[in-house]
């Protein structure tokens, strides 16, 4: 008989089982022409690329606690519309925010295998967790959509936690609540700083999903490295 090394699987959710990417590019097509913006912009996909990049560096802020969420959330569409209209005002940025989010929210797509590893994971008795820095009224209405909710026995979100992923307290307050030993329970994540070098600092073992660059060496050593979802499965 296998003894299990682990107990508890703590899951990033966004770009890690979620495919947050595509379904956040179907959303924000859907925003831009529920407001028209094409008035705007006459190359629709600079306005696209340009809200990524905006995207990209003020997430990675957010997670390091520099900047604030209502920040994050009006900036990420005020610089980009800044280029096709002058003065942009906060209010029309939390508007198009707003109905952004919402539809987000109701977005079914998952990555591939990551049914099949949760389904796996369940039937071999591992107890599951996400631990995400996603918004609170966003993150769960996601994951009903996309009908992952019922797999786990936690949702541990940063907003609630108070501290965000890197953060060891956000970390010691999933083990605490999850009830779970550091030493049996395992971090997955596509995030290199966030997901997986928290955990280790935490004294967590790690799990990188490199779904971004498969290349990609990490400057430490890392428990686990997969470049698809169900090479999990043989792990575990």
């Amino acid at each position: 008989m296998t003894v299990m090394r682990y107990s508890d699987i703590f899951f990033d959710f966004d770009d890690t089982l979620y495919d947050t990417r595509s379904n956040a590019n179907i959303a924000l097509r859907e925003t831009f022409r529920d407001y028209n913006l094409s008035r705007y912009f006459v190359d629709e996909q600079s306005f696209y690329d340009d809200y990524w990049e905006v995207n990209a560096r003020l997430w990675s802020m957010y997670n390091n606690n520099e900047i604030s969420k209502d920040y994050l959330i009006i900036e990420r569409f005020k610089r980009p519309l800044s280029v096709g209209i002058p003065n942009v005002t906060d209010d029309l940025c939390k508007d198009i925010s707003d109905t952004f989010l919402a539809h987000c929210a109701d977005k079914p797509g998952i990555l591939p295998g990551a049914d099949c590893l949760l389904k796996y994971l369940k039937r071999k008795g591992y107890r599951l967790h996400i631990c995400s820095n996603g918004f609170h009224e966003i993150q769960y209405r996601k994951l009903k959509a996309c009908g992952l909710y019922d797999y786990f026995d936690n949702i541990f979100l940063s907003e609630d936690v108070g501290y965000n992923k890197p953060s060891k307290i956000f970390y010691e307050y999933a083990v605490l609540h999850a009830k779970s030993k550091p030493r049996q329970t395992l971090m997955v994540g596509d995030n290199y700083i966030a997901d997986v070098c928290g955990a280790l600092d935490f004294g967590l073992d790690a799990c990188l999903y490199r779904r971004w660059d498969k290349s990609f060496v990490p400057d430490r050593e890392v428990t686990f490295i997969v470049d698809d979802l169900t090479e999990i499965i043989t792990i575990l």
